[in-house]
Order: structure tokens, then sequence, then C-alpha cells
């Protein structure tokens, strides 16, 4: 099995000494962490050891830092862009595997410098890079965990995505099956009973593109058929391998999300060894297989799943580390809107009184490098995300 990609890491005095207590290294080594107000730090697994000692050599002569695991195959690069700069230089013309391990650290810091670019699905052209863009949630489900659920009644279901693009959102995401945590799978007819015909409708009735919430490739097909031009797969092509050339054929975008289990059991003791990690790991993966299927790498944008198998403090270390998952380069996607975990902290409220919270979660995505939001409550979501921008995406790249 291939060794996973390098990734960053958040540059935190906490996490970092985590990550590095967990390559089994004295804890003494956290000591010379910050040598600079600002630096990289970078992860990277699959080394031999004769490699590693060449790149640490080579990091320590640029004036950074190499933190080796136990075993010498994974290891932290600490040190500034102008240290990493030199040391992808170096390491072109070093022996064995350095020169790819070069490309690959290259094409990582390039990430840096690099906004998603406005992509152009069928007519419309969604401003990627520019701002936040904002997904209302459209549910044709009766049991939504955010009681929004609208069931079989299609006008309804028009009337809420006609005000959603009053309010200023940019993509109206429909779903037919809930996928709350103990929710159950219906059949492939029951979903497509529910979505077709509404997707149908809104491709005439309102000037927004339309996302297909669904892991099915049936259901997908049909929806684009019917004027959808993005898929939604909250399993991020794990249920339905044949989703992602359906998506190709269509040139349609596609939203790959990490989740542990399914629906029905995810939060039944979800746990990880390296949380942001294993995701990452996922969401390559799953990228791989779209770009194998045909799906354009512009097309494809990635959730890190938040809610779906995840406890309340996996939720919260996800977005305190979302930039890390700046490494995958695609823009990244968040669901935070009324879930679960904004419910507890605020003492127990239901859903309908999350909105602020989910505000909050919104303001530090939109900070640690979100692109796209998904959002029950439109309206404060649009001026939310647009006082973000005003303030973090003036100053260039985030953190």
């Amino acid at each position: 099995m291939p060794a996973p990609p390098a990734r960053f890491i958040t540059c935190d005095r906490e996490v970092l000494a985590a990550e590095i207590a967990a390559l089994g290294t004295h804890p003494l080594a956290a000591a010379s962490l910050a040598h600079e107000s600002a630096f990289l730090a970078v992860r990277l697994s699959g080394l031999a050891t004769r490699a590693t000692e060449a790149l640490a050599g080579e990091m320590r002569a640029q004036g950074g830092q190499v933190i080796a695991s136990d075993d010498q195959q994974t290891v932290l690069v600490l040190g500034s862009r102008a240290e990493f700069d030199g040391l992808v230089a170096a390491l072109q013309s070093a022996e064995a595997d350095l020169p790819r391990r070069a490309r690959e650290l290259r094409d990582l810091l390039d990430t840096l410098d690099r906004s998603p670019a406005p992509l152009q699905l069928g007519r419309f052209t969604l401003p990627l890079g520019e701002r936040t863009l904002v997904m209302g949630i459209l549910n044709m489900t009766p049991d939504s965990f955010s009681g929004d659920g609208l069931g079989a009644n299609l006008d309804a279901a028009v009337a809420r995505a006609q005000a959603m693009q009053a309010a200023g959102a940019d993509i109206v995401d429909v779903g037919g099956m809930s996928t709350r945590p103990g929710a159950e799978e219906i059949s492939t007819d029951q979903e497509l009973a529910r979505v077709v015909p509404l997707v149908r409708r809104l491709a005439s009735e309102i000037d927004l593109p339309i996302s297909i919430d669904t892991y099915r490739a049936t259901v997908a097909e049909a929806a684009l058929a019917a004027g959808a031009v993005i898929v939604n797969d909250i399993t991020g092509l794990d249920a339905d391998p044949a989703l992602a050339a359906v998506v190709a054929a269509q040139g349609a975008g596609l939203v790959l999300m990490h989740i542990q289990g399914r629906p029905r059991t995810m939060q039944h003791n979800p746990h990880y060894g390296d949380l942001l990690g294993e995701i990452h790991a996922y969401l390559w993966a799953s990228r791989d297989r779209a770009i194998a299927a045909g799906v354009p790498p512009t097309h494809i944008w990635a959730d890190p799943g938040i809610g779906f198998g995840k406890t309340g403090d996996h939720n919260l270390q996800i977005l305190r580390r979302l930039g890390e998952l700046r490494s995958l380069g695609m823009p990244i996607l968040i669901g935070t809107s009324r879930k679960w975990f904004i419910g507890s902290i605020l003492g127990g409220r239901p859903p309908a009184e999350r909105v602020s919270g989910t505000g909050a979660t919104l303001v530090l995505g939109v900070a640690h490098g979100a692109d796209i939001v998904r959002v029950h409550d439109v309206g404060p979501a649009v001026d939310v995300v647009r006082v973000a921008d005003a303030i973090v995406r003036h100053g260039g790249v985030r953190s």
C-alpha cells in the first residue's frame, strides 16, 4: 500500500507536541519548535532510514528541523517557507527516492499559493476562490434531525428554494434520504421518487445550481438528467464506486465526504488513532478513485464530515485544525449547521435554537480555509461569511 501523501500539521504548540509524542520522540524535542514566529509543519511517511537521514541533514542545513519516528519511517519537518523552498531545491539532485519527495513537497507548498479557481458547471459559474459559497439544505425527508424535512410537499420545497435564492444562496442541495445518526436506509425507488420530481421543477423555477445529496449512482444519474449539476456523496465513493463514472460522464461537480461507518451506526463509539490523518487519507483515496473514473480534479470538493462518525471533541478538533486539509489541494466544504455538538455546548438547545452557534463555527471555518458552507439558515449564514470573508480573504492566504 503506498504511503499517504505529505500533509500540513497545524502550527499550534499543543497539536505539534501531540504529533511528536505519537512519533515516539522524547518530549524535550518540543522545546525548540518555534524557532521563529511563523513556520510550517509537514508530516511525511513511508521513508527509508537513509532517506530520513539525508532529508534531516538537508533541512538542518537550511536552518529547519526534522523530528523522526523511532523507526525512522515518518518525519515531522519544521521550518519557514524559505527553508522548505531551500529543502525542495536541495532534494531535487539527491539520491534514491528523495527527488520524488521533493516533488511531493513542492506540490504541497504550491497549495499555499493557490486559491480555487471559479468553476463552470453547466450554465453556472461558481466563484470559488473569490468568496465563501453558501449551500442551502433542502430536505425531502419526513425525519430530518433539524425538523426541516418537507416530505412530499413539492410546492413547499420550491418555495423554500426560492427563499434561499432570495437570501443569497449559491447552491441548493436536495436530499431524499435522512443521514442523521441512527437513520435507516430507504429503497432506491423511494429516494428517486422524493428527489427527481423536485430537481426537475427547481431546474426551471430557480436560477441556482442544484446539488443532489446521494451516494447511489442510480439516483445521481437520474438527478443529473433532471437538472442537477453537483453530486454530494457522504461516503466519498465508498458506498457505490460506480457513482464516480456517472459524475464524470455528465461533467458534474463532486463533493467527497469522510464518514466512519454508516448513518445507522456511525455514532456508536467513533474512535480514531489519528483523526486528521485518517480523514486526509480517506479523502485522498476518494479523490484518486474519482480522478481514475474521469472526474476532473477541479470538479472535486472535500468535506471532513463533521458529525458523521465523530464525537463532539472530534468535531471541535476538525474545526480547529481545518487548515490541515489544504494539503488535499481541493476546495473544502463544511457542514456544521444546527448539529448536535453545537446544542450540547449551548446547554442542550434544540436544532432551531442553534443558528447563532452555527455562525460561530462558520466564522472559524472560513478563517481556517473553508470555501463552501452547507447550512439550513441561508440568510444568517450569508451575513456571517460575508463579514468573515471581508476580514480573512483581504489578507490573502488563510492559516
